[in-house]
């Protein structure tokens, strides 16, 4: 099956706007046939594999225990749970792990998963691999994308930059073949 690495802010709860566009994700990424990686904890990272678990979907979540000590596990609807030593190596095996990215708002860690999904992207070419596709859902990104891709003269283009997780989720089954 599939993976879609999901990353977002962990600030957000049930009841806030944005929890809910997180549990949409999860449930159409899993109804397109797609399994779902997150961070594993709460936030969007809960809205996510909520969504998923609800379309009866496999949910991994990369958790670092030892990073996040005041968080023994994970959430409660991962169908399976990835323990990591540091934060870089989390997001390595999220985006590893994944055919596609897809980064929902959220804060500096987020934007850092997002950043490195994108590098990644970007040096694939080196070894003339096909770069992982990534997405960004929403106004921060389409202001930070752009900003980024002209001050660090990189390749914006590998980042797709859409209004919706549905976009999103079209974007991936566009890009992976998947549907």
């Amino acid at each position: 099956m599939n993976v879609v690495a999901v990353f977002g802010a962990s600030s957000p709860r049930p009841g806030d706007p944005s929890y809910a566009v997180g549990v949409r994700c999860g449930r159409l990424l899993a109804d397109a046939g797609y399994a779902v990686a997150t961070g594993g904890y709460a936030g969007l990272m809960e809205a996510v594999s909520l969504g998923a678990r609800q379309a009866r979907g496999r949910v991994i979540g990369v958790t670092v225990p030892d990073v996040f000590p005041n968080r023994p596990a994970g959430n409660e609807h991962l169908t399976e749970e990835m323990r990591a030593a540091t934060l870089l190596e989390r997001i390595h095996e999220l985006v590893e792990v994944s055919v596609a990215s897809i980064a929902l708002p959220g804060s500096l860690g987020t934007a850092t998963e997002l950043l490195v999904a994108w590098n990644l992207a970007y040096v694939a070419r080196f070894t003339n691999a096909v770069p992982k596709p990534v997405i960004a859902v929403g106004d921060q990104w389409q202001h930070l994308v752009p900003l980024l891709t002209k001050e660090l003269n990189t390749d914006g283009s590998l980042v797709t930059l859409v209004d919706t997780v549905d976009e999103a989720v079209a974007a991936v089954s566009m890009t992976t073949g998947v549907r």
